[in-house]
């Protein structure tokens, strides 16, 4: 196969393939870069309706936190703890999460201090219900489980595209051309420059995203990450009940875990019904850039015995490409300039949608006149 011939094939896949998703990216790419800084906008939210958190003395053991939250909601039965997130600096606030009837996840914001229910997620102000919906579309389209499987197709679309506009770049013939904008040139000409230098600026970090998203939303990364890399999965652990013996306290749960994982700051804790579940707590260690951390420790329910401990500076191959996903997803890498950043890739979509619009629309109406019938009778 000529190379002319393989560069056609590989323009129509990305002409056709970009047109068929654009829709969608530009909605994924849009709500994106609107969340890029969703907790800072909601942490001012929160203490601009809450007011500022003084420390005072020590905090509330997390036993107490959680007695608090469930006598506060005790007119919902079937209410069952599902996360508890620590605060992370001396005026922040414990995030509960619950799940209630006709609620996956439900916040409970709760002063560390006083134990004072500070509110929830089922009160927004304007703006956090904003943020909300636009979460909600750019991780499911407000659809689902069929959302996730069509964003997860679109990630992979979309991965396709940057990587042929990579190819077509006309920079590999003559490397300055690729990044140069002709700003008086022809409206042709300058729509294609423009195409041209926006994709090659944000393929990368395109597809850093929306691959990432195809990884988490069908799943068919993982097994295969740790096939190429050899880096087989972590076996399962569980808990293991014991008769008339009710799970250990978890601030007792919570020593050990730090005894586990000594350089590790506690930030998550999963609780569950599940009596064969283990109690799943996650570390943050200084090293680790982002802000809950990628280091884990898996503990007995019921005896407290160390199931697991996964300390991400030390883990597989595999494991370390599987973590990198969130911090080029979201921009988190390169701290706040690559956060910046991707506030303006996710307006790429819409960008490279538009110019490659304007561009068809040229060849298009070339077409045309090229077998016009003044055309074809001259000929």
């Amino acid at each position: 196969m000529s190379y002319k011939k393989l560069r056609n094939i590989v323009f129509t896949l990305h002409r056709i393939l970009g047109f068929a998703i654009a829709p969608i990216a530009i909605l994924v790419g849009l709500t994106g870069s609107l969340i890029v800084f969703q907790r800072e906008i909601n942490d001012f939210q929160r203490h601009q309706q809450f007011g500022a958190i003084i420390p005072r003395g020590d905090r509330l053991s997390l036993e107490v936190i959680l007695d608090i939250v469930k006598a506060a909601y005790a007119n919902q039965p079937e209410m069952a703890f599902q996360r508890v997130y620590f605060p992370s600096k001396p005026d922040d606030l414990f995030d509960v999460i619950i799940s209630v009837p006709g609620n996956d996840w439900l916040d409970i914001y709760v002063n560390p201090y006083t134990g004072t229910i500070l509110g929830d997620s089922l009160h927004p102000n304007a703006v956090q219900r904003f943020l909300q919906i636009v979460y909600e579309l750019h991780t499911s389209l407000k659809l689902g489980d069929l959302g996730l499987q069509i964003l997860g197709v679109v990630g992979l679309g979309m991965s396709i595209v940057a990587i042929a506009g990579i190819i077509l770049w006309p920079g590999w013939r003559k490397l300055m051309a690729g990044f140069k904008i002709k700003w008086s040139a022809h409206p042709k000409r300058l729509n294609f420059d423009l195409h041209k230098v926006s994709g090659i600026t944000t393929a990368i970090f395109l597809l850093f995203t929306f691959f990432t998203g195809f990884a988490w939303n069908l799943g068919y990364v993982d097994p295969l990450v740790r096939a190429i890399t050899f880096s087989p999965s972590l076996p399962e652990v569980v808990s293991q009940p014991l008769a008339g013996q009710s799970p250990l306290p978890l601030s007792q749960q919570m020593k050990t875990a730090h005894l586990a994982l000594p350089d590790g700051g506690l930030r998550s804790i999963d609780l569950t019904k599940d009596p064969k579940a283990p109690l799943r707590l996650r570390m943050k260690l200084r090293q680790e850039l982002e802000e809950y951390g990628n280091s884990n420790v898996y503990l007995d329910q019921y005896s407290g015995q160390v199931l697991r401990v996964e300390n991400s500076l030390k883990a597989s191959l595999g494991d370390k490409i599987l973590n990198s996903f969130q911090p080029l997803h979201f921009g988190t890498f390169g701290g706040l300039p690559t956060r910046i950043l991707y506030v303006f890739v996710g307006l790429a979509p819409l960008i490279l949608f538009i110019t490659g619009f304007v561009m068809w629309w040229y060849r298009k109406r070339k077409h045309k006149d090229d077998y016009s019938p003044k055309q074809s009778y001259i000929n």
